[in-house]
């Protein structure tokens, strides 16, 4: 499981992004913070892998948290995701400097959230894919830094179209090992069936997605689909 930490000084909207988070898979939160010593006090402490961090803090800002810890040697610092309403270019820039993995602008959505989440998982699972290997070449690279970035699709899907779960079935397919049937993507993602269908569907004729009919002994072809990379 990946450890993540949320720091936010709004009550409120930590229980919700704790809530986002606590709902993809293979995540779990482990504490709440609301100011940058409190931040601080709670990695020592609890050592999560992941921060989402505000930059806006009671006692400073979020950005001064990742400067802290990266001059902490008491312990590996945990990478970042901002999470924040502070749209300022020089925010981002610094926050890219800083080593965040990624900024998300307030306010957003639980499949938002789920995407970077996602795309983190990815790219810690082929870190340490490639971590027993001596030597890696472009195409893992390649691959790394592809892993952290969230799958592209459409912000306004077709009409009848949810944003959030046509991005959450995209990145369900883009981490499996093998082609998902729709009955195996909509498990993975807690829609029905049927919704998991519709929604494959058209991310096959939007040419994301691959359709590929399987044969068995007796009846009709399975369809399973398939990322297109």
């Amino acid at each position: 499981m990946i450890r993540i930490l949320v720091v936010d000084d709004d009550f409120h909207i930590s229980h919700i992004h704790c809530d986002y988070a606590s709902r993809v898979e293979g995540f779990e939160v482990v504490g709440r913070a609301a100011t940058v010593a409190e931040t601080l006090d709670a990695v020592r402490v609890l050592h999560p892998d992941l921060l989402l961090l505000d930059v806006f803090l009671p006692d400073g800002s979020g950005l001064d948290v990742l400067r802290q810890l990266s001059g902490d040697e008491g312990g590996a610092r945990p990478d970042a995701i901002m999470i924040t309403a502070d749209r300022d270019i020089t925010s981002v820039r610094t926050a890219m400097k800083l080593g965040a993995v990624g900024y998300l602008v307030k306010p957003f959505g639980a499949g938002d959230l789920a995407e970077r989440l996602t795309a983190y998982r990815e790219l810690q699972h082929r870190v340490d894919a490639l971590g027993l290997a001596p030597r890696t070449d472009q195409a893992d690279v390649d691959a790394l830094f592809s892993a952290a970035r969230p799958p592209a699709v459409p912000r306004v899907p077709a009409k009848g179209h949810s944003a959030p779960t046509l991005a959450l079935l995209h990145q369900v397919l883009r981490t499996a090992q093998d082609a998902l049937s729709a009955a195996q993507a909509a498990e993975l993602t807690g829609v029905s069936r049927a919704t998991a269908q519709r929604y494959l569907s058209y991310l096959v004729r939007e040419g994301m997605v691959r359709l590929e009919l399987r044969y068995g002994t007796t009846g009709r072809p399975e369809h399973r689909y398939r990322i297109v990379h």
